[in-house]
């Protein structure tokens, strides 16, 4: 247990926090990622105390809140402009904020950087071909034609998680809501200091990234899960928010004029409700409970379950222990977010009861407080 060889499975947001956390114990890590560019959406990514949290815990805070915008409350608006709520939230590391708002590229060097630091081998533009656990060790060939034996493999390899595919074939396939998301960077206005959410069949929120930079994310319903062609996706995104009153949102709408800068994404989810692992293989982040962002935590949970797995490799004395007691640890607290995302997606779109927003966020910082 002390002596493995780990095997990480997609080089996303999970599997480097998770590489990070297990060099940090002292384990030997190998992460493959399939895209050969390891790029990702130039957008951002709201962040809350149980990653600042956990961002201390794995060593590198002052590198990630250097690299986003802090701040401490979350203010609640109605379509009209006018603010419903204002909700402080709490700081859970002392001298920090409470939240952060940091880009998707930012955050990406900062976990690449310092995982290549840990001592992690990162290798772009691969992917598992064969996966042959014989109860010792698992047998790996790789899409570059190479091979290796491994001790543990994790499959952080997301939401169409193909090592989920290789060890649990008839798991659920992700759902599609009814909604999806657009995305959008501005210059940050100088009243955005903190997330401005906007409740409405039209979801919208504005969120600070640096002093110099901030994005807009908008959740529709869209029945039947229609396709956009990329030239007009700027305007189909000015289309979708032309009919909110509100004076600051109609003030950035014009500004939304570079189809390749719109990131629009369907929302999915899906629930692992039996075993996380099968062997000597074992899941995380959205590989196992993919998530809505209606409560900002997919990415927060996958940290999470870096930390929680790498805890308990250390302290078990088998590894069917081990992935036992991590899956045990984080099953009911991965359903509350998964499940509470899920209602408040139903509700703006007509297909639940209708939540409270300010209820839901303030549930969902107290819940996301306690330990993991």
């Amino acid at each position: 247990m002390k002596d493995m060889r780990i095997l990480i499975v997609g080089g996303g947001i999970g599997g480097l926090t998770s590489a990070i956390a297990l060099c940090r114990k002292g384990y030997d890590v190998e992460v493959i990622e399939r895209d050969p560019d390891w790029s990702v959406y130039g957008v951002g990514i709201i962040q809350q105390g149980n990653v600042i949290r956990a961002m201390t815990e794995l060593g590198l805070i002052d590198d990630y809140i250097s690299a986003g915008f802090g701040f401490d409350r979350v203010q609640v608006y109605i379509p009209t402009g006018q603010c419903v709520a204002d909700i402080p939230t709490p700081r859970l590391v002392e001298g920090y904020p409470g939240n952060v708002g940091i880009g998707r590229r930012a955050l990406h060097k900062v976990l690449g950087d310092r995982a290549r630091e840990a001592g992690a081998d990162i290798r772009l533009g691969i992917t598992i071909s064969t996966l042959v656990d014989d109860g010792e060790g698992v047998a790996v060939t790789f899409s570059d034609g190479s091979s290796g034996i491994f001790d543990l493999v994790i499959g952080a390899d997301g939401l169409y998680s193909q090592t989920r595919g290789m060890i649990f074939p008839d798991a659920p396939k992700p759902e599609f809501t009814g909604q999806s998301v657009w995305r959008y960077n501005f210059k940050r206005t100088p009243d955005v200091i903190g997330l401005q959410a906007y409740e409405g069949q039209t979801g919208i929120g504005l969120v600070p990234l640096s002093d110099e930079l901030m994005y807009m994310y908008v959740t529709t319903p869209e029945p039947g899960n229609p396709w956009y062609a990329k030239e007009d996706l700027a305007s189909t995104m000015r289309s979708k928010i032309a009919h909110v009153p509100s004076p600051a949102i109609q003030a950035l709408v014009g500004q939304i004029t570079e189809d390749d800068e719109v990131v629009y994404k369907p929302l999915e989810w899906m629930f692992l409700e039996g075993a996380w692992h099968k062997g000597r293989v074992v899941l995380l982040g959205d590989a196992v409970h993919a998530t809505t962002p209606h409560l900002g935590q997919g990415a927060g949970m996958a940290i999470e379950d870096a930390l929680v797995l790498a805890d308990e490799l250390v302290k078990a004395d088998t590894l069917d222990a081990a992935l036992t007691a991590y899956r045990d640890r984080r099953f009911e607290r991965c359903r509350y977010i998964v499940e509470s995302s899920r209602a408040i997606c139903f509700g703006q779109i007509g297909k639940g009861p209708l939540v409270d927003n300010a209820e839901a966020t303030r549930d969902m910082f107290m819940k996301v407080a306690e330990p993991i």
